[in-house]
């Protein structure tokens, strides 16, 4: 996508530098500033392509971003009114300071698209092509997911604290039910990338450690898969008929490795990181919380394995392809990307695997 697109990299080189820019900083204003940065290198990225849906999505996402910055810009000035302090450790416990962390907390939420602030993800991510779902679901929940840890963690108002327990749990509940009844593969998996939002914050609560597995492990799996899924469409319209038959078997067994694998299927790498938030859970004693969640993950595990097994057994056909023009002008499938994406699967099976058996033999032995 970025090798077609004029000054594709200059618009990735932004997007990157407004999230380094924006983790990396401690002023109010300065995380504003990065947040902002990164808007404006990614949606070049969104609306490229000339496709009505693409352009829709843009828009709805630029909209509710700047929704978002605009509430936190808010927050922190209100943040600032009472402690006269822009730093974003040093947020205080009066009546206007707790206005300004819920401002705050409620904007990163609002650009994480979590709950109670998904209602944008499913539409928005359902009008984008692959790369830019990849993008979505990837890249721009890291400065988010980390700002909130910063705000988070550190605080001693358990009111917060709760609230948000509540949101995580709700929000497994919704990216567990609300996927049930999509047709659709990108709205589907926007749902799943709410549950695993959920997860998230979960461990935002319960584990720094926790929360880093998770969220490498997501961002690593989810990745593989959007490009498995961008390789597959790709393969139906530029490979030749002699080679798209092997090919696309491979994909599809791919795509399904990785599926299951994000579904947290065992033994495959998926599992181990909701086996370290539970973990993290019943350490913290937030076993109600551990059981929804587990709940939820089984919810999920249904459109999951349906979406699986379509992809296998149905091919083509299994996916929604609004966006054939695109693709039709894309390279090649080379052998290069396929030999990467099957070690990955390989990989899958064999770091699942070695994580189970060394918390086997923890347990056991």
């Amino acid at each position: 996508m970025f090798l077609v697109m004029p000054y594709g990299f200059m618009f990735l080189a932004i997007m990157l530098f407004g999230t380094f820019f924006s983790i990396s900083s401690s002023h109010w204003l300065s995380i504003w500033a990065g947040l902002e940065i990164n808007l404006m290198g990614f949606l070049p990225l969104l609306v490229y392509g000339g496709s009505l849906s693409g352009t829709e999505s843009g828009i709805k996402y630029f909209i509710i971003q700047a929704a978002g910055s605009g509430m936190l810009m808010m927050g922190s000035l209100l943040s600032y009114g009472y402690s006269f302090n822009w730093e974003i450790m040093m947020l205080q416990c009066g009546v206007l300071e707790k206005l300004g962390v819920i401002m705050l907390v409620s904007s990163l939420l609002l650009k994480l698209g979590s709950f109670p602030f998904y209602f944008w993800l499913p539409s928005v991510m359902a009008g984008l092509s692959w790369a830019a779902c990849l993008l979505l679901a990837t890249w721009q929940k890291i400065a988010p997911i980390f700002l909130l840890s910063c705000i988070i963690q550190p605080m001693e108002m358990m009111s917060m604290k709760d609230v948000m327990l509540v949101f995580s749990v709700c929000g497994g509940m919704v990216g567990g039910i609300g996927g049930i009844n999509q047709t659709q593969v990108r709205s589907l998996l926007a749902y799943s990338s709410i549950s695993h939002i959920g997860w998230m914050l979960f461990c935002l609560l319960t584990s720094e450690l926790a929360l880093k597995i998770y969220f490498f492990i997501y961002i690593l799996v989810s990745a593989c898969l959007f490009l498995a899924l961008w390789a597959l469409e790709i393969s139906l319209f530029s490979q030749p008929s002699s080679t798209m038959s092997w090919q696309n078997t491979s994909l599809q067994l791919v795509a399904m490795t990785l599926l299951l694998s994000l579904a947290g299927m065992p033994p495959m790498l998926g599992f181990s990181s909701k086996w370290f938030a539970l973990v993290s859970g019943m350490h913290a004693c937030l076993y109600i919380s551990v059981v929804i969640l587990l709940m939820s993950s089984v919810i999920s595990l249904l459109y999951y394995l349906g979406l699986s097994f379509s992809i296998f057994f149905g091919g083509s056909s299994s996916l929604n392809l609004n966006q054939k023009h695109f693709f039709q002008n894309s390279y090649n499938l080379n052998k290069t990307s396929m030999l990467l994406l099957v070690l990955f699967m390989v990989m899958n099976f064999m770091g699942g695997g070695v994580i189970m058996s060394d918390l086997y033999i923890q347990n056991f032995f």
